[in-house]
């Protein structure tokens, strides 16, 4: 049977484009057919034998999906990814990141572990989210990192009614509210004060941004918890946003209802390192303290 692979490449960088060509010439020489995102085709350059695919069917049947970029890269091969089940690789061609498995000068070996099938795959947390209006559902999408619902006039404060499990936890005057997962903890909710979680642990995070209110703290809930956030009704009008990608206009009065998703991510880990040593490399943090080595 033939074995296949996905490859979804950030065309905008020279060196993706570059180890692109590189990838799609190996795993063709080891047997595999090659689809490519037929939006990427024409600056890609590639060998005559790939073939051009688009849809949300894309991946449909792959072995793997490999993403080649950075985090922008990885979320959009993962929108593809997730709904078919297909384990999807991360390869970092920039920065260290926390999506991304194998980083630019292993590239060669993480074809290889590809091909050999030397690799395991974890389940990242999901979310689901719903937006309704009047009985009526105008959004319905998913997010590995993070859902907000965040204020749409940059003059006015966002009000909103957050509810945990179906209880009333408290009305918050702020600039928005970050529902998020233990692998989006280091993405938007960090920068609003939240947590970093160990993407293991199965938890849901809940982060107010820029509250006007006594009890605004980052909280971190069961993974089976449910979180509602209405616009108050008497507010300006909010935005709800799914990891930074796709958006919808909220109305006044409309609730957002988010809860773990029905499908996780599958994430290809090829030699797996210490979530630690990703956490101080990302932020170069200081090992010897912040006031060097002291002997």
């Amino acid at each position: 049977m033939t074995r296949s692979a996905l490859l979804v490449t950030h065309t905008g960088r020279r060196q993706s484009t570059q180890h692109a060509r590189s990838v799609a010439r190996d795993l063709l020489a080891a047997g595999f057919e090659v689809r490519v995102i037929a939006e990427e085709v024409a600056d890609l350059d590639l060998p005559p034998e790939v073939t051009a695919v688009s849809g949300p069917q894309a991946a449909d049947g792959v072995e793997i999906v490999l993403a080649l970029g950075g985090d922008g890269t990885f979320l959009r091969a993962a929108e593809l990814a997730r709904p078919l089940k297909a384990p999807l690789l991360g390869i970092n061609l920039g920065k260290v990141g926390f999506l991304a498995e194998a980083e630019i000068e292993h590239i060669d070996q993480a074809v290889k572990d590809v091909v050999d099938g030397s690799y395991k795959v974890d389940e990242r947390l999901t979310l689901d989210v719903r937006a309704e209006y009047d009985g009526r559902l105008i959004a319905e999408s998913w997010a590995l990192n993070e859902v907000s619902v965040e204020k749409g006039q940059r003059a006015q404060m966002l009000e909103l009614l957050v509810d945990v499990d179906g209880r009333p936890l408290a009305r918050y005057g702020c600039d928005g509210v970050v529902c998020a997962t233990p692998t989006g903890s280091t993405a938007y909710a960090f920068s609003g004060g939240g947590p970093v979680v160990w993407p293991e642990v199965e938890a849901l995070l809940l982060v107010p941004i820029s509250a006007h209110a006594l009890f605004s703290k980052p909280l971190v809930t069961a993974p089976t918890s449910t979180f509602a956030l209405t616009v108050d009704p008497y507010t300006s009008f909010a935005v709800l946003c799914c990891d930074g990608r796709r958006t919808w206009d909220l109305p006044p009065g409309a609730k957002v209802t988010v809860e773990r998703g029905q499908l996780p991510v599958r994430l290809v880990r090829l030699a797996p390192r210490p979530f630690t040593d990703t956490l101080v490399a990302k932020f170069a943090l200081p090992v010897e303290g912040w006031r060097g080595n002291r002997r």
